[in-house]
């Protein structure tokens, strides 16, 4: 822990707690309640009008009451008379009840209690969960900023209750550690495959310098060159979650059209259907080598089970689509989540020239979300295979 980081929880009290503000808050809300209920009944009601001067004074020659208690010199047996029992006192109201609420005041009393209330606990709870809140967006942001190689943004240490400070401690610890496991585990891959590819390489010099039968050494170097193809591919997957560059403004049309006239090129039978007449253009902001290893994945892919492959491009206000389409054996719908896991092959001869690493769709998928896009496989109609790279248009 930095010396920052233990000087800002020193700083926070540790009695600060959401119990403790959870229990001061219901305590505000029921005073100010309370407070703004009297408030606005008082000033519905009016001030109480004093009695009138005639009635309080009894009429002219009228036998003034005794104080209560006192007996009334009359007849015997009349009330305060000679041989009356002594009438009782009036019974005390409770000083600390309030009086009755006259016509519909009660209503006002105990709705303006309720809007109070109501208010607060709304307000409170937006407070209260406005750690939460930044603690999911910051595990929202943890799996995209180590899938690109970068470190994600700390949560604040120094604010908020002693559990919120303490979750952010242990959030923050935790996405350390999990950035230092990837670093390890690329640098550990690297330095292996490094390491292999030596003796690899002197194992392939000696078989091709060393007199062999014929068919023996072709096998022997094809096996070689199998395994640094699976090197390579390994590579390849580090290097996509390495450090990503940052997006560029890319025509993806161009881009996809280069990509099959490099293919034609080399005799292969990749076909690009345009965009259509009055499309949007494909341009949008992204990162223009992750795409081509994406689509050119793709179509070899499609090449290696299908031997020719189509290619359509789709562009709308909000994204930018690019199909790629074979006519091949497909893939069960059981299965295609299976091929986009790293080193799974459906491929039941595992042949050279079909089987692959098993890594390609994987690094097209992993690829794609680094954009912000997906890939997703399905079946065309009429048989064969629908892969379908969707890029949406960043702000």
């Amino acid at each position: 822990m930095s010396a920052a980081t233990a000087a800002g929880r020193r700083r926070g009290w540790r009695g600060d707690t959401l119990a403790l503000r959870l229990f001061l808050l219901m305590w505000a809300a029921l005073v100010l309640s309370h407070v703004a209920a009297w408030s606005t009944v008082q000033l519905l009601a009016g001030a109480p009008r004093a009695p009138a001067a005639d009635s309080a004074q009894p009429p002219p020659g009228a036998r003034p009451r005794p104080p209560p208690g006192a007996a009334w010199g009359g007849a015997p047996g009349a009330p305060g008379g000679p041989g009356s029992r002594p009438v009782p006192p009036p019974t005390p109201t409770f000083p600390s009840l309030p009086p009755a609420l006259p016509g519909g005041l009660w209503v006002v009393d105990y709705g303006v209690r309720f809007i109070v209330i109501a208010l607060a606990a709304w307000v409170g709870s937006r407070w209260l969960a406005q750690p939460v809140s930044r603690l999911v967006g910051a595990a929202e942001q943890l799996g995209p900023a180590l899938a690109r190689g970068r470190t994600p943004a700390p949560l604040d240490e120094h604010h908020g209750t002693a559990e919120v400070r303490s979750a952010a401690t242990v959030f923050n610890r935790m996405a350390q550690q999990l950035r230092e496991v990837f670093e390890g585990r690329g640098l550990m891959m690297a330095a292996i495959s490094h390491d292999l590819r030596t003796p690899l390489t002197r194992l392939r010099m000696r078989l091709e310098t060393t007199p062999l039968e014929a068919q023996f050494q072709q096998r022997s170097v094809a096996d070689l060159a199998e395994m640094n193809a699976l090197i390579d591919a390994v590579l390849e997957v580090f290097r996509g979650s390495a450090a990503a560059p940052a997006p560029q403004q890319v025509d993806a049309a161009a881009l996809v059209q280069a990509l099959v006239d490099d293919r034609a090129e080399q005799g292969e039978p990749v076909a690009l259907q345009p965009l259509a007449e009055g499309a949007p253009p494909a341009v949008l902001s992204t990162e223009p080598l992750a795409l081509r290893r994406i689509v050119d994945n793709l179509v070899g892919n499609a090449l290696r089970y299908a031997g020719a492959t189509e290619v359509l491009l789709h562009s709308s206000a909000e994204a930018v689509e690019v199909q790629v389409l074979d006519r091949g054996p497909g893939i069960p719908a059981a299965e295609l989540a299976a091929v986009m896991q790293p080193f799974v092959r459906l491929e039941s001869s595992r042949n050279r020239a079909t089987g692959g690493a098993g890594l390609g769709l994987f690094i097209a998928r992993e690829l794609a979300q680094r954009l912000g896009g997906t890939l997703t496989l399905g079946p065309r109609a009429g048989g064969g295979l629908q892969a379908v790279l969707r890029l949406p248009r960043r702000p």
